[in-house]
């Protein structure tokens, strides 16, 4: 048995296609959705995340605006920024491109940006909501995973799923969406003594700790479902995951790749985010 992969690409584009339609029929009606994001300093692969969220964007017809800051920009010169944002009308969400320049304390910075606005879905008011199930803006790349899920028709209800990872932007909302739909989660982590076995007991498996191939087939249930969130760089500047990929495909039921898994979903649940956090501006005006 090999596993079905799972290309976060594919269901992408299915999803940009739907949203360009959308957004040409809210321009119609004079709705403009536009993202703002603010990159500081010249982080390689934050430019690329970059670069790939104004790329998407533009494919969908979507108003994105880039703001380059220097990374000698001080706390104040980006809250005080932030606090404009948050006053102009024609910007529907907010995105600061982390991590950040030591200098910068990144828990202020998400914090000041205004719930309504937050399309990360990072700020504490989102994610309480998010955590006692409410509608809210949800974290990207926890929200692609679930619609990934969703997409394939995987049941999620009743089922044990195990984190790797307790990151506040993957291992812990991810694990909080699953929860919410009904599945029994265990959080592994760094200090989790006994993770092989509770991973080889799992129905699903999400694996979000940013160390190439850790997780191998010895590891993963016949016929699981396994999510690699991971982006290693290796010496030979090739990109791979947290998963073992072709060890793991002979046993996982479905598999998600590096690349073409988990990132294309990120950007688009931000796009999604985005054209929402518009809808429900206009219908506050």
């Amino acid at each position: 048995m090999s596993a079905e992969i799972i290309y976060g690409d594919q269901l992408s584009q299915t999803l940009r296609d739907q949203m360009k339609t959308e957004l040409a029929n809210l321009k119609k009606k004079g709705i403009h959705p536009k993202l703002t994001v603010i990159l500081i300093g010249d982080h390689p692969a934050s430019r690329s995340y970059v670069s790939g969220k104004q790329k998407a964007a533009e494919y969908i017809g979507m108003d994105s605006e880039l703001l380059q800051l220097s990374s000698e920009t001080t706390e104040e010169e980006l809250l005080s920024l932030i606090y404009e944002l948050n006053q102009d009308d024609s910007v529907n969400g907010i995105l600061v491109q982390l991590p950040l320049p030591t200098h910068i304390n990144e828990q202020r910075v998400i914090e000041a940006i205004s719930p309504i606005k937050d399309v990360d879905g990072f700020h504490p008011i989102n994610i309480g909501k998010m955590m006692t199930n409410q509608e809210t803006f949800l974290p990207c790349t926890p929200y692609g995973i679930l619609t990934m899920l969703q997409m394939n028709k995987i049941d999620i209800a009743g089922k044990h799923a195990v984190v790797i990872g307790r990151s506040n932007i993957v291992g812990k909302p991810v694990g909080q969406l699953l929860l919410n739909e009904n599945a029994t989660v265990t959080y592994c982590h760094s200090r989790t003594t006994n993770m092989k076995e509770l991973v080889q007991a799992a129905d699903i498996v999400i694996v979000a700790v940013g160390r190439a191939n850790m997780i191998d087939a010895s590891y993963i249930k016949e016929g699981a479902v396994v999510i690699d969130v991971g982006i290693n760089r290796l010496e030979d500047g090739t990109l791979t995951g947290d998963v073992d990929f072709d060890s793991v495909k002979e046993k996982a039921g479905y598999l998600t790749p590096v690349p073409k898994g988990v990132g294309p979903m990120t950007i688009t649940m931000l796009l999604k985010n985005t054209i929402k956090a518009a809808l429900n501006q206009c219908s506050h005006e």
